[in-house]
């Protein structure tokens, strides 16, 4: 079966790199693999997507150089459920990536959860490595932080970074600092070892990525072995960082700063690529894990002009994301796709890459997109968005309905955390769960991107474009089976005390007593 198998893969790989001008004499060579993804960076933060300080010069020419997809979603507007996705080509409801502890409420992965990815999904790392692909993280993993969720568990060979967001300082006390993990071992703290001046912004963390991406790349170039990088870095979420050259050099502040420090290591990671003479045999795909925080504006937060809100909702600001296919030689170059795709998407056209087909004994949501990169064609397809437990809206063509809005309480409104800052669109958003289910409030995002003019119940369109989406909706529910949630159960005891390798270095705490709770998730 293993034979039969093997030489399935192999037909499948030579169809896929014969179709892309691959195809030699001998075994096929399968492209290399390099998702980037960034946090919490919008829409509206690329030049090539009309922010008006043009001052990410190499993401403009390398979507110059590709495919640019204006219409691309993440699967959560949130971060640990949306990169769960990425890497299992699965909404995060199928994958337990949510809570039940509240009826539609986002949940992530702070140092206190216990759940994380659970062992039955197979991710994308473990199913390339499988397939001969070196594999690689650098950065932000986000997936659960207890032993049994490290990334060298689901198939990454190597990891440099950090299990959870680099908020803090800590005292080491109530709470610990986040470990930076080299490997399956911790190699110091965010704010100790890898500081981070909350002051003044400056950090060094982004050019140590990039030195990790440069050199994994060097070195396995000299192997001759194909390899899957995932670039996932985090100077853009909040509290934002830049290296002391970039600092003060952007006209959009200290955003802007590690914006412009992300633009340069993307310039370098493809000129190097260039100079291997590695371009045309290295896939490239940039993208963000969901909309700019917008709560966290002006100062800490992108752009998701011209959408509706950030962060945190399943507007277009909070779940459309900057996407840039690069892969010289094979997709064309300067091109604009209008295929809606999602970041699950990326699982699915990995395999396919690879001469792989997705795993058969589960529901994948992803689909292969390499027939809208290498020849142009448009795949007609649906887009759900969910919030916790709730499928909140979907997309089908042009429309896009609203089954629930709510951005958050009115008593969090209050205190200041506005997911849509400077944005107040009647009936739409709305600080208590509103259920549209029985008339979802539709929206042409043609002509109205922004969703602010609901189409009216009584129109002809409104019903036309209704019975293009309620059948879509109907059969993914029928073939929903959501996972057991992970994200239900917080315990102080399980933060980062004492993280592997923390002996050798004196950086082990002691932990407190065990006490379970429900996480409160309170939007």
């Amino acid at each position: 079966m293993a034979a039969i198998a093997a030489a399935s893969r192999w037909c499948r790989l030579v169809l896929v790199l014969s179709a892309v001008g691959l195809g030699a004499v001998g075994a096929p060579q399968p492209p290399n693999i390099v998702l980037m993804l960034m946090d919490d960076m919008g829409w509206g933060d690329l030049g090539v997507n009309g922010e008006p300080s043009r001052e990410t010069p190499n993401l403009d020419r390398m979507a110059a150089e590709g495919l640019l997809f204006p219409s691309f979603y993440s699967a959560s507007p949130l971060c640990s459920p949306s990169r769960a996705a990425l890497l299992t080509g699965r909404l995060p409801i199928r994958t337990g990536f949510y809570t039940t502890n509240g009826h539609a409420r986002n949940a992530y992965t702070p140092q206190d959860i216990v759940g994380g990815i659970p062992a039955s999904e197979r991710l994308l790392p473990k199913l390339l490595k499988e397939a001969g692909y070196a594999t690689k993280i650098v950065g932000k993993w986000h997936l659960g932080h207890r032993p049994q969720f490290h990334p060298l568990k689901h198939g990454f060979d190597e990891w440099f970074g950090s299990p959870n967001c680099h908020f803090g300082p800590y005292d080491n006390k109530a709470k610990p600092n986040i470990p930076v993990y080299r490997d399956w071992e911790m190699v110091g703290r965010f704010y100790e070892e890898f500081p981070i001046n909350l002051k003044t912004g400056e950090a060094n963390l982004t050019q140590i990525y990039l030195q990790e991406a440069l050199d994994f790349i060097k070195r396995k170039h000299s192997r001759q072995r194909p390899f899957f990088l995932y670039w996932a870095v985090d100077a853009t979420h909040a509290p934002v960082y830049a290296s002391k050259p970039f600092l003060g050099t952007s006209r959009r502040g200290r955003y802007g700063d590690a914006v412009r420090e992300l633009d340069d290591s993307v310039g370098q990671i493809l000129q190097l690529l260039r100079g291997l003479h590695l371009a045309d045999s290295t896939f490239v795909f940039f993208t963000s894990d969901n909309g700019a925080a917008l709560v966290s504006a002006p100062r800490q937060a992108g752009s998701n002009s011209p959408f509706l809100c950030g962060k945190q909702t399943t507007f277009e600001g909070g779940v459309r994301e900057p996407a840039i296919a690069w892969w010289p030689g094979h997709v064309p170059a300067g091109q604009v796709s209008h295929q809606a795709g999602s970041l699950m998407d990326l699982f699915t056209t990995s395999l396919s890459l690879a001469g792989l087909k997705p795993p058969s004994d589960r529901e994948i949501d992803g689909l292969d997109l390499l027939p809208v990169l290498l020849r142009g064609q448009l795949i007609d397809r649906p887009i759900f968005y969910y919030r916790g437990n709730e499928l909140m809206a979907a997309t089908v063509g042009q429309f896009k309905a609203h089954f629930w809005t709510w951005t958050n309480s009115w008593e969090e409104f209050q205190q200041g955390i506005d997911f849509c800052p400077g944005q107040n669109v009647s009936h739409v958003m709305t600080h208590t769960q509103e259920d549209h289910t029985l008339l979802p409030l539709l929206f042409h995002l043609g002509r109205d991107p922004g969703e602010r003019f609901p189409l009216s119940f009584t129109s002809a369109e409104y019903q036309d474009a209704l019975q293009w989406i309620a059948p879509a909706v109907q059969k993914h529910r029928s073939t929903l089976v959501p996972g057991q949630p992970q994200l239900n159960v917080c315990n102080a005891a399980v933060m980062n005390w004492a993280p592997p390798g923390c002996e050798k270095l004196g950086k082990c705490l002691t932990p407190p007593e065990s006490v379970p709770e429900k996480c409160p998730w309170p939007h």
